[in-house]
């Protein structure tokens, strides 16, 4: 039957333990190498991502931070042009009332002097306005 040969266990179990230490400095050592190398690297990926969306979270609050900023210097701008503005619409609203009252005065003062004209026009010629009337009441 099965007869176990002591040369044949020996060269067999030689054999593997030498498979075994090949197979550990060829094959196992290097592929455990690498997946530790690559878990490192997986981790320090994770921590720069960690780290980049604080930054990214900083820059944000940065840009928020220059936008309002930007709101309020534009808002201070406005503000200043408005003010300008309402002082230059003032100022020629009150040169356009100044010169109103001028033309204003000036036209008073000729409408009196039509005024005065035209009395003296009707004192003049009030001998003539009652020599018609009379003739006229003289001819009822």
């Amino acid at each position: 039957m099965l007869d176990i040969s002591p040369i044949l266990l020996l060269v067999t179990g030689f054999v593997f333990f030498f498979l075994l230490i090949v197979l550990n400095k060829i094959l196992y050592k290097p592929l455990l190498q690498f997946i530790d190398n690559r878990n490192e690297s997986i981790k320090r990926d994770l921590e720069n991502a960690g780290k980049n969306t604080s930054d990214v979270e900083a820059y944000y609050k940065e840009a928020d931070q220059i936008i309002h900023d930007a709101k309020a210097e534009a808002g201070k701008i406005r503000e200043a042009a408005l003010s300008e503005a309402r002082e230059i619409a003032a100022k020629k609203v009150e040169q356009k009332h100044s010169e109103l009252e001028e033309e204003y005065t000036a036209f008073l003062k000729d409408l009196d002097a039509e005024k005065t004209e035209f009395q003296e026009n009707l004192s003049a010629k009030i001998p003539l306005f009652r020599d018609s009337i009379k003739q006229k009441l003289g001819n009822i």
